[in-house]
């Protein structure tokens, strides 16, 4: 088995969980925050896959999807494109709303899809390669893939929660 096949199945897990918490509610649902601090699935779901999204086409020299295919514009949400959404406060994840669901499953898609294609083709010894001096210490290529699949698997656990606290299942 290759290194990245475990990151592979746990990203497809995380994404399985997140769809499965999804059908289990409606749009009002899916975009509701149950307590400030508790983003809804909505945001969880959207940031995971912007999160994707700008991690793998930094890694891979692309063009995020957000910009290039235009899921900012799908989207259309009261926010700059280069919104830093880790960052985000209560009022600000509030306004990440869809009006159907399929998006979110849509863009979801494109970016696990997109990291699943980078993970098939990356060499084994490019692993350990350098990619950011600024931390000490320096972050080599799989720490940022093991960081980026675990805040997926972080956040679609996260969703489970927030759905039992928006329908109480």
């Amino acid at each position: 088995m290759r290194s990245t096949q475990m990151s592979i199945d746990t990203l497809e897990r995380a994404q399985e969980r997140f769809i499965d918490t999804l059908h289990q509610m409606d749009v009002e649902q899916a975009n509701t925050m149950p307590k400030p601090i508790i983003k809804s699935v909505t945001w969880l779901i959207w940031h995971t896959a912007r999160m994707l999204d700008l991690q793998i086409s930094e890694l891979n020299g692309s063009q995020p999807l957000w910009t290039s295919e235009g899921w900012n514009e799908k989207f259309s949400l009261d926010l700059p494109d280069d919104t830093q959404d880790y960052k985000h406060t209560p009022e600000e994840a509030a306004k990440v709303k869809v009006s159907d669901k399929q998006l979110l499953v849509d863009y979801l898609d494109a970016a696990v899809k997109l990291t699943k294609n980078y993970l098939e083709k990356i060499k084994d010894d490019e692993l350990d390669e350098v990619i950011d001096k600024s931390w000490t210490p320096a972050v080599i290529r799989q720490v940022r893939i093991v960081s980026s699949i675990d805040d997926a698997a972080m956040h679609s656990g996260q969703a489970v929660y927030t759905r039992r606290w928006v329908i109480g299942k």
